[in-house]
């Protein structure tokens, strides 16, 4: 069973040498480690992916766009607590928050919680020449997770939230490069194609890309689509537990287009590969034959995929072209451009792929639920000669490190 597996068979030994602290300054000359259809690896540079793609092939990527979502604060007796912005709680939609002009609410990570009993902290950010904001924070309720809902306030309407954390606030890195934040983060942790603004992590293998490759991608007749998932704090959860039947998968929302579902069906319809840039774009992809099953089957909740769905009665597996087929449906009944949807999905050795046939992404930390999924798709023991093959030959590994595409193998 899926749930019995131990995360221990999934650990391998990462030198900390190994883990750039920055990107190349040349995005796409970085290495990129070729697994061909065939089952053969083969070592690239990374601006060379057209010529390696598949013909015909759709590439989707996930436009999110990181922001500043560390915000310091004060308390008047001096002490200072971070507030760490994780997902908008009022309005619930994201652009709709970001636009906010007086005040919204966030579920928030708290530093140094146990200096802030009650109260309201604050903030001044100076939005233009001569000109500040007073921002205030204040504790609403506390979550089971240990996250709390915070309420902020500003003295300013002219100003939206979106302005205002972007003057005050820093990127988050991950946890892992060991640093603090610099300015050039704010460049080399965003992809070129970032434009929804949402995520406390980039969806890091699309760092890789430049316009140069976009236009030798268009070039080589590869149809570009989008996604937009915003990337939650939980990516970098460590699994705990034993086994990961016992380990909470974290939710993230996504929007995708009726234009995208229907070229998704073309492709899928003509037999032409789809691949994802991605982890994100991974799970994205692979929730929707879940969603367009719950709507066929009149879910009460058809929009939200959970955790062990994909694993609950194999014998009822969604079909896929009948799934995007009903999403589609749904979408031009009601009128709809476009779907907002979340999913916790969990995908690890066992998980049965639908719509992903191959996949750019970077290398993974050891124990972690996106070495699950590339295990999933490479296979139990292909995952472990590949990452060890690209430790000796000297790849870079994480957020800021090299790249890998991944293709189906033939059968």
């Amino acid at each position: 069973m899926v749930k019995d597996l131990k995360i221990e068979d999934y650990d391998y030994p990462l030198p900390e040498e190994k883990i750039p602290k920055h990107p190349l300054q040349k995005r796409d000359e970085c290495k990129l480690l070729l697994y061909s259809p065939q089952g053969k690896i083969y070592h690239k540079k990374f601006k060379e992916l057209p010529d390696l793609l598949p013909l015909g092939s759709l590439l989707v990527r996930n436009d999110t766009k990181v922001i500043n979502a560390r915000l310091s604060f004060h308390k008047s007796t001096g002490a200072a607590i971070e507030l760490f912005l994780l997902e908008p709680l009022s309005p619930t939609d994201y652009i709709l928050n970001f636009q906010t002009r007086k005040e919204c609410v966030w579920k928030c990570l708290v530093g140094n919680s146990k200096k802030w009993k009650e109260g309201e902290i604050n903030t001044i950010v100076p939005v233009e020449k001569g000109i500040e904001i007073k921002l205030q924070a204040r504790r609403k309720s506390t979550f089971e997770d240990g996250s709390s809902e915070i309420e902020f306030t500003w003295d300013n309407p002219d100003y939206t939230f979106s302005q205002i954390i972007e003057r005050t606030g820093v990127i988050p890195i991950p946890p892992y490069l060991n640093r603090a934040t610099e300015e050039t983060d704010k460049e080399d942790y965003q992809t070129v194609y970032a434009r929804e603004n949402g995520s406390v992590a980039a969806p890091t293998a699309g760092l890789h890309f430049t316009p140069a490759v976009f236009e030798n991608l268009e070039a080589h007749s590869i149809k570009i689509g989008e996604v937009t998932l915003h990337v939650g704090a939980g990516t970098f959860r460590p699994v705990k537990s034993e086994s990961i039947g016992d380990h909470q998968m974290h939710s993230e929302p996504f929007t995708v287009s009726i234009g995208l579902l229907k070229n998704l069906l073309e492709w899928k319809l003509a037999g032409r590969p789809v691949i994802a840039v991605g982890t994100t774009t991974v799970r994205t992809l692979e929730s929707l034959p879940y969603i367009g099953q719950a709507i066929i089957s009149n879910k009460d909740n058809p929009f939200h995929v959970n955790q062990w769905d994909p694993y609950v009665d194999p014998i009822t597996l969604p079909d896929t072209l009948e799934s995007l087929k009903a999403i589609i449906r749904e979408m031009e009944d009601k009128e709809l451009k476009s779907i907002t949807a979340s999913t916790s999905i969990m995908i690890a050795p066992g998980f049965n792929w639908k719509i992903t046939d191959g996949m750019v992404t970077n290398f993974h930390q050891p124990k972690s639920t996106l070495l699950l999924l590339v295990s999933s798709f490479l296979g139990e023991e292909k995952w472990r000669e590949i990452y060890g093959e690209a430790l000796k030959q000297d790849y870079r590994f994480l957020s800021y490190g090299d790249a890998c595409l991944f293709l189906k193998q033939r059968n």
